[in-house]
Formats: C-alpha cells, structure tokens, sequence
C-alpha cells in the first residue's frame, strides 16, 4: 500500500500543500491550506470502483492493468 505525506508551506507570498514536488494552488493563510490538504487527503482513502487502466511507459509500451478501487494509500498532513 502506498503512503501520500502532504506537507503544508510557504509558496507564492501565501500557503500551499504539496505531495512529491507539485504545489496546489496558493492560499493566503496556513489554515485555509491546511483544512484543504486535509480534504484531500481524506479523499485520497476513499474507495471506489476497480477499472482498467492504460499508461504509457517512457520507452514507448502500452500497459493495461487493473486498477482495484479498494487498494486505497494511507494519507497524512504535515502542518509545517
């Protein structure tokens, strides 16, 4: 099972959450971009439905796989 650590910091003269290197969008305060990491992340343990999926690897392969809805990552919050 996959762990998601979302990290509440500085960005762009506001706040914002990350998860492996991406930014969302800037808030102006730590505690509006603290309750919206917190709302994703929570959304992130919600099961859904098992589907297949198709990617592309960077050598240029097609994969289908299965998906399962139930194998959802365990989610935390680092206030920062």
């Amino acid at each position: 099972m996959s762990n998601f650590h979302y990290k509440v910091v500085p960005h762009d003269g506001g706040w914002a959450y990350t998860l492996n290197g991406a930014f969302s969008e800037t808030f102006r305060t730590h505690e509006a971009a603290l309750k919206a990491a917190r709302r994703v992340a929570e959304e992130q343990r919600v099961p859904d439905e098992s589907t297949y999926i198709e990617y592309q690897t960077e050598d240029g392969v097609w994969h289908t796989e299965l998906a399962l809805g139930s194998d959802r990552p365990d989610t935390d919050v680092e206030e920062g």
